[in-house]
């Protein structure tokens, strides 16, 4: 009897459908997961949902276990964790965290997946691909106790950096964002929180990720002299015009770019599975539960992504729950 799942594909961009697959039986290597949840990345998630990925990185986006090609169709995700149904012995029934798009059931090699620590919920777990930019987003910023940091951006990459930075010891952490909702979030993640003409400068570094033109020259002002913006913003096909007249040069500014496709020079001695590893231990802490604001069934999926792409619905995570229906 041939294994079925059903997975959501993006059509023409802007639109979304569920499609029904036909899974491979599964060789000695490879395992058999059925989805939990899974997580929609309103960042990168809704620019490819528009068509917003440059032709001259279609291959660097790709995911894992992406298929079509951009603009679409496309089966596009990366946040998934589910329960090992059939593999090897060491991983039935265990459940796992895979970058897989969203799709019911699946089959991928055995090393493709990570066990999710006992002591952190499944749900929560749907964040461990972003928690992961922030480790390397951090690796690559080599933050020093004592330092004043901005975090201008409180999206879900914005937000798991403040998180982590907030757990350094004498640190001044200060979520910068121009919604004041994001205040609350700050405040369950034990960081400070400003409006972006309110946000206190002078800072070392900031960590930019807000996507926005307005963000970036802000994240500059921020600076004191020598000080450094780590640019994590994805900005697609637009063009960002910069202020890089006046002051810039004379108080010696750098902007350094971070993405997690590489892992930070600064840890060259670790691995893919190593900065994973270590992104799903540091979700064992519950105020991370803050990232994830909505919730809905896989199968409404069509209907969800257009109204996340048009800022309809505010999301930063938006997890999608799956029952036994492929």
């Amino acid at each position: 009897m041939k294994r079925t799942a059903r997975a959501f594909w993006i059509g023409p961009p802007g639109h979304g459908e569920i499609r029904d697959v036909v899974l491979p039986d599964p060789a000695e290597d490879e395992v058999v997961v059925r989805s939990l949840w899974s997580g929609v990345s309103r960042g990168t998630e809704t620019l490819v949902f528009r068509g917003g990925v440059p032709e001259s990185q279609h291959a660097t986006m790709r995911g894992p276990f992406q298929e079509g090609d951009f603009p679409g169709p496309v089966k596009y995700g990366y946040l998934n964790v589910g329960v090992v149904e059939e593999g090897p012995a060491a991983l039935l029934g265990r459940t796992v965290f895979c970058l897989y798009p969203h799709q019911t059931r699946y089959v991928v090699p055995a090393s493709a997946v990570t066990p999710v620590p006992e002591s952190v919920p499944a749900g929560r777990a749907v964040l461990a691909g972003t928690v992961e930019t922030a480790v390397n987003a951090l690796w690559d910023a080599a933050p020093l106790v004592g330092d004043r940091i901005a975090v201008v951006g409180g999206g879900m990459v914005g937000c798991s950096v403040a998180a982590l930075l907030g757990r350094f010891p004498g640190v001044r952490v200060q979520l910068v964002d121009a919604d004041p909702a994001r205040a609350k979030i700050a405040e369950a993640l034990g960081v400070g929180f400003a409006l972006p003409a309110d946000a206190l400068g002078d800072c070392d570094l900031v960590v930019h990720a807000s996507a926005t033109e307005q963000g970036l020259t802000r994240a500059l002002e921020l600076l004191t002299p020598e000080g450094t913006v780590l640019e994590l913003s994805w900005y697609g096909d637009r063009k960002v015009s910069l202020p890089l007249g006046e002051a810039f040069h004379s108080r010696r500014l750098v902007i350094r770019s971070s993405q997690v496709g590489t892992v930070s020079p600064a840890r060259s001695n670790r691995s893919y599975a190593d900065r994973l590893a270590l992104a799903l231990d540091l979700l064992a802490d519950p105020a991370l539960d803050a990232l994830v604001t909505g919730e809905s069934d896989f199968e409404e999926l069509p209907q969800l992504l257009p109204r996340l792409a048009s800022g309809e619905i505010p999301a930063l995570c938006h997890r999608v729950r799956y029952t036994d229906i492929g």
